[in-house]
């Protein structure tokens, strides 16, 4: 038995549309445990200021994540790891010392930097919060800055898991994150409050990175720290990685910026956008990430041998699917944005009000997944070309267009009447106190759609058969969504006129009979319009992982 979890722990995955559907797999095995997590949360403190402030914690230790250990993330170190494999197992060796050397002490004095001055960064961050609040606020991010330590490690011990074709790892490591935050949630945090949490965030990093260990070892790559640093070696890593990093800071300076907002706002409306945020994100963890990440060492393999059609192949392909997955979770996700919400976090101390709220929200988040997934695949395939500073460009642009929209649509929400009455009923939240906060994922949303388009307008120009079978797609799969939405909507109608929705029973089978009619639509009409993915999807789920060819999948479909 142990021997059977090892060797699966351990396998080979080969196949992009394999590789997308184990990682599609276990992120939905990892968002449905962030699910139960923010259901624990929101059972036990509510859309109230205790998660204000946790999740006003969170934001500089995983912005120290995303920034300082974007040096070892997956995009970065596995076209380099491929390249320095291909000289032999000690020139791979040689440079993944180097980058842990490098990357540790980096990130540990930015972690004792922040460590010290925290009470300095956090006022001026967040400046909603005083008092014993501001004070819990210091000490939970105090307790994570560990984890971006032990994620940042994780980070490199997964690029070598991925170079090695272990996707099996990769997409366990989120998974085993959870289990370790909803640990801190049930044991932790009935003796210790919201600290509970935060010590639970850091024990799931630490299962995080542990995952990797075993395979890493065997595989002569371990990292360890070396006593003298090759500069010519971060010389080389620096050109991509540190736009890599800007780009990145800025998706997540953006966040930042609209919770120091919300920070302003009614109690609560922190906890509300990161909710919401989190219920997007599964659609957006399933499809789009599995797609970039299973793609992404296959096309800058294809790039770095001079193969640029079977390159644009792949990424063609991959757009297509995350379009096909993506448009009809997003519609229904709007739909029954009210049950979803109601199901997944309706308990203890979340109020209708709350609900509500966070249904609105999340039907703001949902109209730019799409393009959030898109933007993944899009921004992997500009590094597997080794370009990083366009990206950078593109992300700053769209992140000044979300900022400058979250002031003038909060400005306008506040002062002009019929606009807010035109968005509180567009989203059935009349009359309910902290609506502000709802301008917020609506700015979000229109960065990522002004983001998504220039990216497809420059991968147009580039690659001038880019747009015409990805357009072919989106009209299909739109069109198909939108009558399934449909669909789904008059069940919930009909529905509701023959069960009183009192109980938690009554409003999921609600959503699952409208989803699943709402799905059944959407492939019928898939099937009627003769789609390419649709036909794809299915035979793909027929195959065996083992079976697959590496290049064989989706170079194969296209043709």
């Amino acid at each position: 038995m142990v021997r059977r979890l090892f060797n699966l722990l351990n396998r080979e995955i080969l196949g992009l549309h394999q590789v997308a559907f184990l990682l599609g797999f276990f992120a939905l095995s990892s968002q449905i445990l962030a699910l139960f997590r923010d259901r624990f949360l929101a059972h036990n403190f509510g859309a109230g200021v205790d998660l204000d402030i946790y999740y006003a914690a969170f934001r500089i230790p995983d912005f120290i994540f995303i920034t300082v250990a974007s040096l070892v993330s997956v995009s970065i170190i596995v076209p380099f790891l491929i390249e320095r494999l291909k000289a032999g197992r000690e020139e791979a060796g040689y440079f993944v010392r180097q980058i842990f050397t490098f990357f540790f002490i980096t990130i540990v004095f930015v972690s004792l930097f922040v460590f010290v001055l925290a009470p300095v960064i956090l006022s001026f961050i967040f400046p909603g919060f005083s008092g014993e609040d501001f004070e819990t606020l210091v000490s939970l991010t105090r307790i994570m800055l560990l984890s971006p330590i032990l994620l940042g490690v994780s980070n490199l011990l997964g690029s070598i898991s991925q170079t090695h074709q272990r996707f099996f790892l990769y997409a366990l490591s989120p998974v085993m994150y959870n289990l370790g935050i909803i640990a801190g949630i049930l044991f932790l945090a009935p003796y210790l409050g919201v600290t509970g949490v935060a010590i639970g965030v850091v024990f799931g990093a630490l299962l995080h990175m542990l995952i990797h260990i075993p395979f890493v070892m065997r595989s002569g790559l371990f990292p360890t720290l070396s006593t003298k640093l090759d500069f010519s070696i971060l010389v080389t890593v620096a050109p991509l990685s540190v736009p890599r990093t800007l780009t990145l800071s800025i998706t997540h300076i953006l966040i930042i910026v609209l919770l120091s907002a919300a920070s302003l706002m009614t109690e609560g409306s922190i906890t509300v956008f990161n909710f919401s945020f989190n219920l997007q994100s599964v659609v957006l963890s399933i499809v789009g990430v599995s797609y970039s990440l299973a793609v992404f060492p296959t096309i800058a393999k294809l790039f770095s041998e001079g193969e640029e059609q079977k390159f644009w192949q792949y990424v063609i392909t991959s757009a297509q699917h995350i379009i096909f997955w993506s448009v009809p979770a997003a519609v229904i996700f709007i739909v029954l944005r009210a049950q979803i919400v109601r199901v997944v976090l309706g308990t203890g101390q979340f109020d209708w009000e709350a609900t509500q709220l966070t249904a609105a929200a999340l039907a703001l988040f949902s109209v730019s997944v799409v393009f959030q997934g898109l933007i993944l695949l899009f921004v992997r395939s500009y590094y597997a070309m080794g370009k990083t500073a366009l990206p950078l460009g593109v992300n700053l642009i769209s992140g000044l267009s979300a900022i400058a929209s979250a002031f003038l649509l909060v400005f306008f929400f506040e002062r002009v009447e019929s606009f807010r009455f035109f968005i509180e009923a567009l989203l059935r939240v009349e009359g309910l106190d902290g609506t502000e906060v709802l301008m917020l994922p609506l700015a979000f949303s229109i960065g990522m759609a002004i983001n998504g388009i220039v990216f497809w307008i420059l991968l147009e120009r580039r690659y001038k058969g880019f747009s015409y079978p990805v357009l072919l797609t989106l009209s299909q799969v739109f069109a198909a969504a939108i009558i399934g939405g449909a669909a789904a909507y008059v069940i919930l109608g009909f529905y509701s006129l023959f069960v009183k929705l009192e109980t938690l029973v009554a409003v999921l089978l609600q959503g699952f009979l409208a989803g699943m009619v709402g799905v059944s639509v959407n492939i019928l009409v898939l099937l009627l319009l003769e789609n390419k993915e649709i036909r794809i999807v299915l035979k793909t789920l027929k195959q065996r992982f083992r079976n697959t060819r590496f290049f064989g999948s989706a170079v194969d479909v296209i043709h």
